[in-house]
């Protein structure tokens, strides 16, 4: 029976052992071949003294490697502490004291920020997962041929923490989300399901590994025995190059990623060039909204082959399944909703009256999404008083707010904390977002509400227009007050080269707020 992320490992090493379980520039690594060294860097790593459930950072891009360092963890009992690359120094140093890890494994490039703040860490084993950076950290294979007992059979139970992530910090810093094997095991279980994986399937990793968008359509494919093929990064010109040689069945994008492959695509037509991407099964979205003006393009290049799953780092809840994505008909309203609980999910919504008592929510009314699913996380390592807040009997407050239609299609509307209330008025920025997305010269746009002597708040619209054109802020709220009531119109507009992105895809809104807070208007 499968009781760990190390059990599944184990199972597709017995059942399928010669399938490529990954494929990283050409280097292909079978079943049995990850299991085997996956299992000498867990015997290794408990070797070095690595006791049952400490900590293991691993920072570094996309690779083979990094996905046999997971492994490793998982079949050993360690947590798998994943770490940003893209964090300054001094966040990474705060994640690294936070998780106290014993070992961090981690990529050459980032030596000179690790060796800046060494002292200040306490980590006992550095080891560089590709080359030698000096006398204070081990090469990989070294630390690897170091060790010749070979791991014993780990009994890792369900509810032993399997990885630690840090969140995105869409409101402050970083929380450490701490997910138990039954969590990741009931996740990648999800996915498979609802992004319709197939055995055998062929996967294409562009997000980072890091993050738990990535790491949970992978834990998919592992449920389906296939294969992922794991780039670096997204490059979309690459991505297409990759889905016709590789015969890519599943892509797993967030929305700025699906923008900018079907902009490449276009490219590539008006030259003249070929695009295959006939083998595509399945194109999951997730991580940020999609304006349904990019879905209905979307659609209309791929075919019926999209997915909308919603969820976060601390748990899974709903999906929007390929039939749903509907161009005409009465489901073509569905191209704007996340869809319904999976099967392994319940979710209410929940308003708070003035007397501070929880009630759900009638359809059509917005409150906020609670989520219970063997996919939540355990809780908010070292933060007692978040895992509090957020988890209050079984249920996870998720921080979204949504409705529900009569059929339980649910509709997301805002996070809490970026709704906006101009006038005892409140605006949801994501329903400003869609109207000024259906503008046919803004290519992708954030909302956020900026202070106001007079309202409290006022809404401001950050666009990035599409290339060769030169939309103006007039045409802009013009176009607004037609989808949307006047008082939710955009006062502020301001264009843009690019939107500032959290790992996760989502827009950094704190960011903005800091940057447009006292900007002159």
């Amino acid at each position: 029976m499968i009781q760990s992320l190390g059990d599944l490992v184990r199972r597709n090493a017995r059942f399928f052992p010669e399938d490529a379980a990954t494929v990283f520039q050409g280097r292909r690594t079978t079943n049995i071949d990850l299991l085997h060294q996956a299992e000498a860097l867990g015997a290794s790593l408990l070797a070095a003294g690595c006791q049952r459930q400490d900590r293991v950072a691993l920072l570094g891009m996309n690779s083979d490697r990094y996905w046999e360092a997971m492994a490793g963890c998982w079949l050993s009992g360690l947590i798998v502490a994943t770490v940003n690359f893209r964090l300054a120094t001094p966040e990474i140093q705060h994640i690294l004291n936070d998780t106290q890890p014993h070992v961090l494994l981690f990529e050459a490039a980032y030596a000179p920020a690790i060796a800046s703040i060494r002292q200040q860490l306490s980590v006992r084993h550095y080891v560089c997962l590709d080359g030698d950076v000096g006398d204070w950290a081990i090469p990989y294979g070294a630390f690897i041929a170091g060790c010749r007992a070979p791991l014993a059979n780990q009994q890792v139970h369900t509810d032993e923490i399997a990885t630690l992530l840090y969140t995105s910090g869409t409101t402050g810093r970083p929380k450490g989300v701490m997910r138990s094997h039954l969590a990741e095991l009931t996740l990648g279980e999800q996915m498979a399901m609802m992004f319709d994986f197939r055995t055998g399937g062929r996967s294409l990793v562009v997000m980072p590994l890091f993050h738990a968008g990535a790491q949970s359509s992978s834990y998919a494919q592992m449920w389906r025995c296939g294969t992922l093929f794991i780039q670096r990064g997204f490059e979309p010109e690459a991505v297409l190059d990759i889905v016709a040689a590789d015969h890519i069945t599943n892509l797993h994008f967030v929305p700025q990623m699906l923008q900018a492959m079907l902009d490449a695509a276009e490219a590539r037509d008006a030259a003249g060039r070929t695009v295959d991407t006939s083998s595509v099964e399945t194109i999951a979205y997730a991580a940020a909204p999609m304006s349904p003006a990019l879905l209905r393009r979307a659609l209309a290049r791929f075919g019926p082959v999209f997915v909308n799953g919603w969820g976060m780092s601390e748990g899974n809840g709903t999906s929007l399944p390929k039939h749903k994505h509907a161009l005409e008909g009465t489901d073509a309203a569905l191209l704007s909703s996340i869809g319904q609980p999976n099967a392994k999910a319940e979710m209410r919504i929940v308003a708070t009256d003035d007397t501070g008592l929880d009630r759900d929510c009638a359809p059509g009314e917005t409150g906020e999404l609670w989520l219970r699913s063997a996919s939540v996380m355990t809780g908010y390592w070292n933060n007692s008083a978040a895992t509090i807040e957020a988890l209050r009997d079984g249920w996870l407050r998720t921080g979204d707010l949504g409705y529900a239609d009569a059929a339980g299609n649910i509709f997301l509307v805002d996070r809490k904390k970026d709704m906006i209330i101009s006038g005892g008025e409140n605006i949801y920025s994501q329903e400003v977002e869609r109207a000024v997305a259906e503008h046919p010269d803004v290519a992708s746009v954030a909302v956020i509400g900026v202070p106001d002597p007079k309202w409290g708040e006022t809404v401001m619209a950050i666009i990035v227009p599409k290339a060769g054109t030169a939309p103006t802020a007039d045409a802009i709220i013009t176009h607004s007050q037609t989808l949307i009531a006047s008082y939710k119109k955009p006062r502020h507009v301001v264009f843009v080269p690019a939107l500032p992105l959290l790992p996760s895809g989502k827009v950094d809104k704190i960011s903005l707020r800091r940057q447009y807070a006292t900007a002159p208007l």
